[in-house]
């Protein structure tokens, strides 16, 4: 859970974790979140988390995999998205994402 908060507004809410950070945003674990109070005159909006709704599917994560992969090729004009290094020793690059040797 994250809670967030507007202090002009005296507002206070509580929901779904944040997939970024915000300033006046923590995040809690459930237990906290659900016994969180504030102070004399505050307003506390709870937002429910829907399980159902739990974030991409593995259908949207793929389609952002091959469009990402379709820029890395056209750019790079190879068709498996690796580049060969100044010595001619592959780099292990795929796309924008390189492995790095240990």
């Amino acid at each position: 859970m994250t809670l967030t908060y507007v202090y002009a507004e005296s507002v206070a809410v509580v929901g779904p974790l944040a997939t970024f950070a915000e300033p006046h945003a923590y995040d809690l674990c459930s237990s906290h979140g659900d016994r969180l109070t504030v102070p004399n005159g505050w307003n506390v909006i709870r937002q429910e988390i829907d399980e159902a709704s739990n974030g991409p599917s593995d259908d949207d994560l793929m389609a952002i995999a091959d469009a990402v992969r379709e820029v890395a090729n056209a750019a790079s004009g190879s068709a498996d998205g690796k580049i060969q290094g100044s010595q001619g020793n592959d780099l292990g690059r795929r796309g924008h994402l390189r492995a790095v040797p240990s």
